[in-house]
């Protein structure tokens, strides 16, 4: 193998995903592993699944998580990178512990991590690292040689993760009529979260209000707004937006809401909006039911033209990316220099997330970090 393919001293690669439900039975057991420990009650948990359930209680993120695989897989066996690829999920099966034992029963030894989310937060990072944490420590509870575990670095200014969906935002327009098509405004959408978690995302010295959370995604968000512009001749008004919150309605988080915000662009005369998730890998429940489902709805009230932009999914530029982050990764791992790619003002991500980085409310411990009990 070439020494550009050596993904040495790495043997696997994991695909670390969120999980859902793959039909109408499992999507209160589902919902009862996201929420573990808050105490909601299962009515509760029966309303908040009728999201699912207008989707046949099927999740689309399973099946796009196949997808991805298959294509990381032909990626890498197109350019010679000869690495296998699991998958394991934090609330569905196939579950993160059940694969690792899997992957430690093949001879797994140095394990990369490839999570689903693409920028730096508590729920996006740490929480994964922490699901990583637990099934090692259960490994280690029934005698089983504890693999060595790393993350891979945060993806958000990655050229493959952003090529892709600025062809999306133009895809979009291009949709759009053409006499509201010049006009059109870009809500780049992302998952809120609490102002809190925001605040205190990234490592330490990038925490302030909207942390590194925010910091990123509107680093991505002008990246794809300046590469519309330089490719239509069309400088289009956006702004970040934010949809999906779940929390205690007296608890802050992320503002505006993007139903809020169409119907603010609509009372100021913008005369159509593009919806552009940045801040999601694949068009998963978020992205079909917040925006395509509530959102349009909200839309078509306000008799306002809408479309909406492709996530990444398995994009082969994403796949391309992956492996070109994996590669990045053995090479600092052998001591080698290396060059990160990435677009915008940020710069590269950090290869290991530090002490303080997108803490949690009660320090728990997490793998694949600098504070990692398994190093």
């Amino acid at each position: 193998m070439p020494d550009a393919l050596d993904a040495t001293p790495y043997d696997a690669l994991l695909l670390l995903s969120f999980g859902g439900p793959e039909g109408p039975d499992d999507v209160v057991p589902f919902l009862e592993n996201v929420t573990r420990g808050r105490g909601i009650p299962k009515e509760r948990l029966k309303e908040v699944g009728q999201h699912y359930f207008l989707f046949g209680g099927v999740s689309p993120i399973n099946d796009q998580n196949r997808a991805l695989l298959e294509a990381l897989r032909k990626d890498f066996a197109d350019h010679g990178l000869d690495l296998p690829v699991y998958w394991g999920n934090r609330n569905w099966a196939p579950y993160l512990t059940d694969t690792l034992r899997e992957m430690v029963a093949d001879g797994r030894r140095r394990i990369l991590v490839l999570a689903t989310s693409a920028y730096a937060s508590y729920s996006g990072c740490r929480q994964y690292r922490e699901n990583l944490a637990d099934a090692l420590a259960a490994l280690e509870a029934e005698g089983l040689e504890l693999p060595r575990i790393d993350k891979l670095r945060h993806y958000f200014n990655h050229p493959g993760f952003v090529e892709p969906m600025t062809d999306g935002v133009l895809r979009a327009l291009e949709d759009l009529p053409e006499d509201v098509r010049a006009g059109a405004h870009i809500a780049f959408t992302t998952h809120s979260i609490p102002t809190s978690a925001a605040d205190t995302s990234g490592p330490a010295e990038a925490h302030g209000e909207g942390g590194a959370y925010v910091e990123q995604h509107l680093d991505v968000a002008q990246l794809i707004a300046d590469a519309v512009r330089e490719r239509t001749g069309v400088d289009h008004p956006w702004r970040l937006v934010y949809q999906s919150r779940s929390g205690a309605p007296h608890i802050p988080w992320l503002e505006p809401d993007i139903c809020d915000h169409l119907q603010e662009r609509h009372a100021v005369g913008v005369p159509a909006v593009v919806m552009a998730p940045i801040g999601f890998v694949s068009d998963h429940m978020e992205v079909l039911y917040d925006l395509d489902t509530e959102a349009k709805a909200k839309a078509e009230e306000l008799g306002l033209p809408v479309r909406r932009s492709a996530t990444v999914g398995a994009d082969p530029r994403f796949a391309a990316a992956v492996r070109e982050l994996i590669l990045e990764r053995a090479a600092v791992e052998r001591g080698e220099q290396v060059t990160p790619c990435a677009l915008g003002a940020l710069g590269p991500s950090h290869h290991l997330c530090p002490v303080g980085c997108c803490p949690a409310r009660a320090p728990r411990p997490a793998a694949a970090g600098a504070d990692s009990p398994y190093a």
